[in-house]
């Protein structure tokens, strides 16, 4: 009976993960450009795209994007954790608020922040000339056009707040007491005692957040930059994107995805 439930769940697994996975293995090492038969290539592909300036441009600008994206969610979602785990009249409106970016759909995220970054008409410089700061061309800077992904992916934290949230609810009260009674201040409970408690679950949500990130940036470089100013924002999910579906070079973008993924 178990294996009849679990059936439907291996079946999916098995045509839309481990099969598209093994076809990419195997398309990694041909030469395939979508309309005629693949012919085995070996360990071309791997040469020609590591030969490619491109290439290391799409990986240096992921490295810095995931450095910088990763680290920053991390933080946020446990400020945000610190600042919501009590029980207190209103918490819960502000909890919902900060989980609502992470339930709206890439694309329609991607499109509120391009109105965000807008340099003429949009509310983030408008914000900026209003405290007499200078405004900013977002998107269409080399300088801050990575910046601003960076900047996007930082809101959406709403699920690692939430579980940070559980694991601070998790944690006995009795801990904080005892150290309040031994005159503990509010800094050395959560540098003695919360940080160190918590540990395992940043670990956890540091990897989940770095894989993420890798995965998730396609759709606003496809929706907001395609890659420029400049190659400022080609990330390695819209190159093999632009390489596979624009040149039809497939065995190049397999090869990129290999890397990516071992990587």
């Amino acid at each position: 009976e178990l294996g009849l439930l679990l059936a439907p769940f291996l079946v999916g697994t098995a045509v839309l993960l481990v099969l598209p996975a093994l076809l990419t293995v195997l398309l990694a090492f041909t030469e395939y450009n979508a309309f005629s038969a693949p012919h085995w290539h070996g360990f071309q592909n791997f040469v020609t795209i590591f030969r490619r300036d491109l290439f290391w441009i799409a990986v240096r600008n992921s490295l810095v994007y995931i450095g910088l994206s990763a680290p920053l969610q991390l933080v946020g979602a446990l400020a945000l954790a610190l600042l919501l785990h009590h029980q207190r009249y209103g918490v819960r409106q502000y909890r919902i608020a900060a989980f609502l970016p992470s339930v709206i759909p890439e694309v329609a995220y991607a499109l509120i922040w391009l109105w965000i970054f807008n340099p003429l008409y949009g509310p983030l410089n408008k914000v900026l000339q209003w405290i007499g700061l200078p405004s900013v061309a977002w998107l269409v800077d080399p300088d801050t056009a990575l910046v601003s992904l960076v900047l996007m992916s930082c809101f959406r934290i709403g699920e690692g707040m939430l579980l940070l949230i559980a694991a601070l609810q998790g944690i006995p009260a009795a801990y904080f007491q005892v150290a309040a009674l031994d005159g503990g201040t509010r800094w050395q409970l959560l540098r003695y005692i919360t940080l160190p408690l918590l540990a395992p679950w940043l670990l956890l949500l540091l990897l989940r957040d770095i894989l993420l990130s890798a995965q998730s940036s396609f759709a606003p470089v496809y929706m907001m930059t395609e890659g420029g100013p400049g190659y400022a924002t080609m990330l390695l999910p819209y190159l093999i994107y632009d390489e596979a579906f624009s040149h039809f070079r497939l065995g190049h973008a397999a090869a990129m995805m290999m890397v990516m993924f071992v990587g």
